[in-house]
């Protein structure tokens, strides 16, 4: 088994490219930091490219424990990289490591995003140039948890695979269908295909007249959430059928984009509990 303990390491080096835009595109890798979304991936019968871990700081907890057994027992010898405490801050992004930082291809989860069971889901999710990588994750998560059909995003999103949004959607990368990158011509044609070539493009901006709760969540529709600082873009309200808002009081101007979309995404949960 491999031991590395300086950070000066070429191969620490390469992985440290990896909390950049440019270093996961040109390598084709990206990060997962800690053993909640190393546990998840290895449910899913996911296989790390490799695995840098320090002993101690994952053998503190039992879980911690069971994990490097899983590991042991799952991974070659060569995928599995001991490292000093040193290393394992070097590689990761959080103030306290938990002791282990996952390496994975760029494509990890296109196979694995179709495996969830059979089932009408209404809603189509686009984020439109979403620039903070929590809101960004937390999106993800609470769209998967109210069963999303698909989420499109916009070219000037923030990097899905950013370290922060994969922490932040804790998860949700595994399982959540995610189409990246896309042109406005590319969401029509999605849209479209959604909504059997009836396009309902619901618009999430405040101060609109209509309200969310007020509008039939039941059958196919699209939801666009634009930026946090501009709102949505001027190829959002082309496309978009109808605008639609959340009620505030006390003169609050607006949510916070991922409060926002789930306070809607939940409300198309709840009218579709009842069809």
């Amino acid at each position: 088994m491999t031991v590395i303990s300086s950070p000066a390491n070429p191969r620490i080096s390469k992985l440290q490219a990896l909390h950049t835009t440019r270093g996961r595109k040109k390598s084709g890798l990206f990060l997962m930091e800690g053993p909640h979304l190393l546990e998840v991936l290895l449910d899913a019968d996911l296989l790390p490219s490799e695995v840098y871990y320090q002993p101690a700081l994952l053998q503190r907890t039992s879980e911690g424990t069971a994990l490097l057994e899983r590991l042991l027992a799952r991974l070659a010898p060569q995928q599995l990289i001991e490292v000093s405490d040193r290393v394992i801050e070097a590689i990761g992004e959080v103030q306290t490591s938990q002791g282990v930082v996952s390496v994975l291809p760029l494509d990890a989860f296109a196979a694995h995003q179709t495996r969830r069971p059979s089932a009408r889901r209404p809603c189509l999710l686009i984020l439109d140039g979403l620039a903070d990588p929590g809101n960004m994750g937390t999106i993800l998560r609470t769209a998967l948890a109210a069963d999303v059909a698909v989420v499109l995003l916009t070219p000037d999103c923030v990097d899905y695979y950013s370290p922060k949004v994969v922490r932040a959607a804790a998860g949700a990368h595994i399982a959540l269908p995610v189409e990246t990158a896309l042109s406005w011509e590319l969401i029509e044609e999605r849209v479209r295909m959604h909504c059997a070539g009836s396009p309902r493009v619901l618009l999430a901006e405040a101060g609109s007249k209509h309200i969310y709760y007020d509008q039939d969540l039941t059958q196919p529709f699209a939801l666009i959430v634009g930026n946090e600082a501009h709102g949505p873009s001027q190829a959002a309200h082309a496309l978009a059928t109808l605008p639609l808002s959340i009620p505030l009081a006390n003169n609050v101007e607006s949510l916070n984009a991922a409060m926002a979309t789930g306070i809607i995404l939940y409300e198309a949960v709840r009218q579709n509990l009842t069809v």
